[in-house]
Parts: C-alpha cells; sequence; structure tokens
C-alpha cells in the first residue's frame, strides 16, 4: 500500500502516532540532543486520553525553542497545527500534512546547497501515491520510516500488541531523529 493509501485507512491511535513520529524526527531543528519534548504525547496515542492537555503542554513548553529557518519554522507550524480533538478527520488532516512537511525537510537536506527544485512537489507527491520517484536518499528513508510506522500501528490495532506497536513507532522514529541530527552535524563541519 502506498503512504497515502495507509494515511487514508488509517484509526486515530495510527494517525496521531504517525503525525507526532513525524514531527519527532523533525526535532533535531528546534530541540538539543536528548531532548524528548514530545514524549507525554506518545503516551496519549493509545487511546487519546489528556491528548487535549497534553498537547498543550508540548506546546507551552516548545515556545521558547529557537526558530533559526525555514526549516525549523515548518516543525514548530506542524506542532502548531495538531488538533485538540482525538479524532480521524482532524488527525487525518494533521497527518497527511506532517507527512508531507517531513518529506519537504528531509528534501531540503538532501540537496547539495539546501534549495529544493521546482519539481520537488511532484516528486513528492508521486512518491506517497506510491509511483515511482528520482528522490533522494534522506527523502527516501523517511518515507520508508512513514509507511513502516503506519503498517506497524495496523499490524497491531486493537490487539493485546498495540502498545508494543507504539513502542516500535517510537523507536523507529528515534532512529530517524539520529539520521536527521548526523546529516545536520555534517553540514554544520562542512561550512565551518
Amino acid at each position: 500500500m502506498s503512504l497515502l493509501e495507509l494515511i487514508g485507512r488509517a484509526d486515530e491511535r495510527a494517525l496521531a502516532a504517525g503525525a507526532l513520529a513525524c514531527l519527532d524526527r523533525c526535532l533535531p531543528l528546534l530541540a538539543g540532543p536528548g531532548a524528548e519534548p514530545l514524549r507525554p504525547l506518545w503516551a496519549s496515542c493509545e487511546n487519546g486520553q489528556d491528548w487535549a492537555i497534553r498537547l498543550a503542554a508540548v506546546r507551552t513548553g516548545m515556545e521558547h525553542a529557537s526558530v533559526t529557518d525555514g526549516p525549523a519554522v515548518l516543525v514548530r507550524t506542524m506542532l502548531g497545527a495538531a488538533p485538540s480533538d482525538f479524532a480521524a478527520v482532524p488527525l487525518r488532516e494533521w497527518a497527511d500534512a506532517c507527512s508531507l512537511v517531513a518529506l519537504r525537510i528531509h528534501g531540503r537536506l538532501d540537496a547539495p546547497d539546501g534549495d529544493t527544485t521546482p519539481d520537488e512537489e511532484h516528486l513528492l507527491k508521486a512518491a506517497r501515491s506510491g509511483e515511482p520517484a528520482a528522490v533522494g536518499p534522506l527523502v527516501a528513508g523517511e518515507l520508508e520510516r512513514q509507511v513502516r510506522i503506519l503498517e506497524i500501528l495496523a499490524e497491531t490495532t486493537g490487539t493485546a500488541g498495540s502498545g508494543a506497536g507504539l513502542r516500535k513507532a517510537l523507536d523507529l522514529s528515534t532512529e530517524g531523529r539520529r539520521v536527521l541530527r548526523a546529516v545536520m552535524s555534517r553540514r554544520a563541519r562542512g561550512r565551518g
């Protein structure tokens, strides 16, 4: 199944966790190493309990995070767009937007100068639809993580292993965050 099909079929739990995972992987743009400001929201993904309260607390906690460039603004915007209602329709919109923003951010880091190409939107649309697309290695890895997370969550929906599915999603997201942090570090050294 394509990424868009998985988003279209996902339940509230998978949509919230999938969107949160996209945001989590892009955190190196806003938060320092070892920071886990989104951890409280992960705990609400299972059934939406205290989602709105925890979301408000995370937003407040992230207010002082430094926003220095366009990609960091996109991450802040993703957090701001998170719905307070733990319901399928608003969560699906948020998950779709977070997916696209995370892929755009990875696309900028794939580009040697950080600029996007004119056909970036077309390539990302094709890749999310499951069509072959000439995307860079960071975008391909991010796309693969997004698909895998939604597959894991779909496989564990309504089962005794649903908590384990969320833990696997968090682990995949943490791995993606390490990749992004390493790329950012290499770029900083290259400029220095």
